[in-house]
């Protein structure tokens, strides 16, 4: 499967943090759902199904889902999976580790008078330093367009400028067309 955004890129690499597998059956997902919200009327709202629906599935009556509620359930589900697993995973990034970055993408930037400032297409791997890490998993919480621009901003640096030794004059990098954005710990 291809990645075209930061934020599925993010998702997959905490996922790979995980311990346990995601619940697999209706019933489990419809059940730690349950228990995460602390009452079926809330999963029902959550769902966009009524309670008793819920009800249903947390008794087995109910086993198979329509595939959009099975994709609704399986997201939730997904989302609130392990938060303490992936926050320790977010901690040792962004203070110790890092990230590893695989992107093939656009990037133009925009520098002083009488350079070329037009995007190319580049595949780079590289290995983020933590600080950068850091940025990139705290724009996760506010939208693809912040993690887009603390990627730009952490490749300008370890890239471009190779950690200031070069291209101090580079004012900004600009990710325009991602065609595939991998992370890894």
């Amino acid at each position: 499967m291809v990645v075209k955004t930061v934020g599925e890129g993010l998702d997959r690499v905490l996922d790979k943090a995980l311990t346990r597998p995601v619940p697999k059956s209706a019933g489990a997902q419809i059940r730690f759902l349950v228990k995460q919200l602390k009452g079926t009327q809330a999963v029902a709202q959550l769902l966009g199904v009524s309670q008793r629906t819920v009800e249903r599935y947390v008794t087995g009556e109910i086993k198979k889902p329509r595939s959009e509620l099975a994709a609704r359930m399986y997201t939730e589900t997904h989302t609130r999976w392990q938060p303490r697993v992936k926050g320790r995973a977010k901690k040792a990034a962004a203070t110790s580790q890092g990230l590893m970055i695989d992107v093939r993408a656009s990037l133009g930037y925009a520098a002083p008078a009488g350079t070329t400032d037009e995007a190319r297409e580049r595949h780079l791997t590289l290995a983020l330093p933590p600080h950068h890490a850091g940025r990139i998993l705290d724009a996760q919480e506010r939208g693809e367009r912040d993690m887009r621009q603390a990627v730009a901003d952490a490749l300008k640096d370890v890239y471009f400028q190779q950690r200031g030794t070069r291209a101090a004059s580079l004012e900004e990098v600009r990710m325009l067309h991602v065609e595939h954005i991998e992370f890894d710990l």
